[in-house]
């Protein structure tokens, strides 16, 4: 197993790049990786525990065990959401929600909760706070909002790996 940092990943080319300190070059990071691991995306910064395999073509990840985002799970300048819109801040208050679409050159998108028919706003920044750096249309994700004159605002965004894993009390960030 070896550990690095996302250098990049673009979810539209489908791969992206890990920086590891063994001077032996950047290792490639593809989409289906991702996806094995439960993950559409990962923001840059991110840390990844994970299997490497050297091919002809250099050295790409086989299997993802572990993507560390406790650095960016409790963000420093951005306030928590005021108790008003919901009380506390355990796994219990993120809603199940699907991805209605999102575009990541615009910086937003809206997603749905379950049950509920109004769209909450995404904006890539929240994205990038909680170690992702894209949607897909149709994905399952896990978000906390506010409600505010313009309608519901996402000020938390989790893979629902990430969401599973908290509510089964097996992950404590």
């Amino acid at each position: 197993m070896i550990k690095g940092h996302v250098k990049w990943f673009d979810s539209t080319k489908g791969y992206g790049f890990v920086v590891v300190d063994d001077n032996l070059g950047d290792v490639l990071l593809h989409a289906n990786v991702l996806r094995n691991f439960g993950r559409s995306s990962v923001a840059e910064g991110v840390e990844i525990l994970m299997d490497v395999q050297g091919t002809d073509r250099g050295r790409q990840a086989v299997e993802i065990h572990k993507i560390e985002t406790s650095a960016l799970d409790e963000p420093q300048e951005v306030p928590a959401p005021s108790s008003e819109v919901y009380s506390g801040q355990d796994a219990s208050d993120l809603s199940a929600s699907r991805v209605k679409w999102f575009d990541k050159a615009k910086g937003f998108g809206f997603v749905n909760a379950f049950g509920d028919p109004d769209d909450i706003f995404v904006h890539m920044e929240v994205l990038r706070l909680y170690g992702l750096s894209d949607l897909q249309p149709g994905e399952a994700i896990c978000v906390r909002f506010k409600a505010g004159p313009r309608g519901k605002t996402a000020v938390e965004v989790r893979s629902w790996d990430h969401a599973n894993l908290v509510m089964r009390g097996t992950r404590t960030s």
